[in-house]
């Protein structure tokens, strides 16, 4: 399968100097944007957790953004999974968000940290119960014996978890940025990508070559 000559010119739209400082408030206007796209199967709150071991071993996946404020972003996970182990080694990821039907990326960078358990327990309070008790019954990201061995689990907590309550190896983790990069896709490759990083209290504002 030859894909060399799989491309596609971006023409949807253009990043001027942004009119804000906070890179928070563009981030909200971009999510709402992504929100109101109607397109099949799509996931505007998806990211790609890119995260490494303490020797430099990387490794990625897809989550869902959950929760995101002055605080940072949020997402939910089992903390015994590889991305959990991961982390609380080097707690320190990229979130990189990718838009394609508005020719968008935004990558955040930052330090991690477990999310409040209070938090946790409030979200965890919220999710459909049987997303709840997956939560309990699977070993995540663990070698396991078969389907039937995953669903024989699942239907035993379900039998002893009524009403399922949030495990202590399940919850969220806070990542907090210091570095947004917004990325709109531009005819000729010459895209735009505008770039904030943390200076203290303050953003530091600038423009990157594509």
């Amino acid at each position: 399968m030859d894909i060399r000559g799989l491309r596609r010119s971006y023409e949807l739209g253009d990043l001027p100097e942004p009119d804000v400082e906070d890179p928070l408030v563009l981030f909200e206007r971009w999510l709402g944007e992504a929100r109101a796209v109607d397109h099949p199967g799509w996931e505007p709150s998806a990211m790609t957790l890119a995260t490494a071991t303490p020797d430099g071993l990387p490794s990625a996946r897809t989550v869902l953004l959950k929760e995101f404020g002055a605080d940072g972003l949020v997402w939910y996970t089992n903390y015994n999974s590889r991305k959990g182990a991961e982390l609380a080694a080097n707690p320190k990821a990229a979130l990189p968000f990718y838009w394609a039907p508005l020719e968008r990326q935004v990558r955040v960078e930052g330090s991690v940290e477990v999310l409040d358990p209070a938090r946790s327990d409030a979200y965890f309070a919220t999710r459909p119960a049987d997303s709840r008790i997956a939560a309990i019954a699977s070993p995540q990201s663990r070698v396991i014996p078969s389907r039937t061995h995953l669903e024989e689990a699942f239907a035993a907590a379900t039998a002893e978890h009524i009403p399922p309550e949030r495990p202590g190896n399940w919850g969220g983790f806070l990542l907090a940025p210091q570095v947004w990069e917004f990325w709109q896709g531009r005819r000729s490759r010459l895209h735009d990508r505008i770039r904030f990083r943390r200076d203290g209290d303050a953003w530091v504002r600038e423009r990157l070559a594509p």
